[in-house]
């Protein structure tokens, strides 16, 4: 099995690619619909995983260099989903900025299928 690239994951490259992309060139293009409301969404597994097991490689809580398990995809979905469309909806210190949306998390859970998909397919032995 090839050894995961963490930072230098075609995947995870190309979705901080696609990020400015979408925030200088298509938003300000777009005021609405997917570009604006959703594509981040999309992205935000594929894009935040590897930033989190690169981190617990480095101070040791992750030991293999094999491609994300799905419970490291599974478990930062599930976290990352209730925290912005449950908590920080209803907070005070966020509420009146941030909305709840359930399409959020369909999108969350897309990118993450699609990451995972990926990651086996490239780092297929």
């Amino acid at each position: 099995m090839k050894p995961f690239r963490y930072l230098r994951d075609p995947l995870f490259l190309g979705c901080l690619i696609l990020y400015f992309i979408n925030r200088w060139l298509l938003k300000p293009l777009w005021g609405g619909g997917f570009f604006h409301n959703h594509l981040n969404d999309l992205i935000c597994i594929p894009f935040w995983v590897p930033i989190m097991l690169w981190g617990q490689r480095k101070v040791g809580l992750r030991e293999s260099d094999g491609p994300p398990l799905t419970s490291e995809i599974i478990i930062p979905l599930f976290v990352w989903s209730w925290f912005f469309e449950v908590v920080l909806p209803q907070s005070d210190l966020m509420g009146a900025r941030v909305v709840a949306d359930y399409r959020d998390i369909v999108y969350y859970s897309l990118g993450a299928a699609i990451a995972a998909c990926f990651w086996a397919w490239w780092y297929r032995r």
